[in-house]
């Protein structure tokens, strides 16, 4: 891999921030930062920060749920990007790469940029970078060469995406990187969707997970792709919810301990007393049986006489 010359690039970085053109765009904010928080300077090449054998094996250990509800869709993204020479890694909430999928015959690429499993790519560590700048900003980035803040990584072209656990919590990020020029801001572009994509999905198989025994309920009115999911238990009650259904219906904490009506939340109209409960009760077990008022009565445990009486029929 041959790496383009670097003092176009960090002329490039200077101009940038001395003009203060930070507020209107978000790569330019994210070399304000390396700069002035983090005191990088874009020509001069980091040691990349390491993890011990010991601290990686604790590392993968800790996000070993993540790892193996992400597992699948790595290997689906791979099969997609794999051609265009990217990798796919999953990162941990502090910026580490705990697994990844490449081809062989692009590692040592990867590997010469530091690119590698067990290495910090925090913002602060790395400046401008897909993983890192994903974290900090909490949202999907694409991190195109030249875009980094490193004249030692602009040969990269980075999309990342975050992962939230079903508490909403961001637990990882996504990142499908190419170390290649023939990586174009096209190309680019549809990595970063396949990457929000595989995303949501690896939060929806984080959300299943925890919630084996709920009904889970796309949120109504919401692209699927945003991955608004409720789980729901057997009373209706709201018990979980991903972090898009939490934005969208303006949930917070706990739904475990503090459950919602799911009724409330999606407008539906319920029995508003115990009457028109227990009629509900009545009229559920009777579809369930298909028509047969003695087989309804019979699962709910009453006779067919107290069956008919409480429906409000006539034998």
């Amino acid at each position: 891999m041959t790496t383009r010359p670097t003092v176009e690039h960090e002329a490039a970085v200077a101009a940038a921030l001395a003009r203060g053109s930070a507020a209107r765009s978000a790569i330019v904010a994210s070399w304000r930062r390396s700069a002035r928080v983090h005191g990088l300077d874009p020509g001069h090449r980091v040691a990349r920060d390491r993890l011990t054998e010991a601290e990686f094996r604790r590392l993968c250990e800790r996000l070993g749920p993540v790892r193996e509800a992400a597992g699948p869709t790595l290997d689906r993204l791979f099969q997609a990007v794999g051609g265009l020479g990217g990798c796919v890694i999953l990162a941990s909430e502090e910026g580490i790469p705990v697994d990844r999928r490449g081809k062989a015959a692009d590692d040592r690429d990867f590997m010469d940029n530091g690119l590698w499993t067990g290495t910090l790519w925090s913002e602060a560590a790395a400046g401008t970078n897909g993983i890192g700048t994903c974290l900090a900003e909490g949202r999907a980035v694409t991190i195109h060469r030249d875009q980094h803040y490193l004249s030692a990584n602009i040969d990269l072209s980075c999309s990342s995406a975050p992962v939230h656990d079903a508490e909403g919590r961001l637990v990882a990020v996504l990142d499908v990187s190419t170390a290649g020029s023939e990586t174009n801001e096209a190309v680019a572009g549809l990595i970063a969707h396949a990457v929000s994509d595989a995303a949501r999905r690896i939060e929806g198989d984080l959300f299943r997970t925890a919630f084996p025994k709920a009904r889970l309920m796309m949120a109504p009115g919401l692209d699927r792709a945003q991955g608004a999911i409720l789980a729901v238990d057997a009373d209706e009650l709201v018990i979980g919810a991903t972090r898009a259904a939490r934005q969208h219906f303006g949930l917070i904490g706990d739904l475990a301990r503090k459950p919602v009506p799911a009724a409330d939340l999606l407008g539906l109209d319920t029995p508003a007393t115990l009457q028109e409960g227990e009629r509900a009760v009545l009229a559920r077990a009777l579809a369930r049986a298909g028509g047969n008022a003695s087989a309804a009565a019979r699962a709910l445990g009453i006779s067919r006489a107290t069956f008919h009486r409480k429906l409000g029929r006539k034998d």
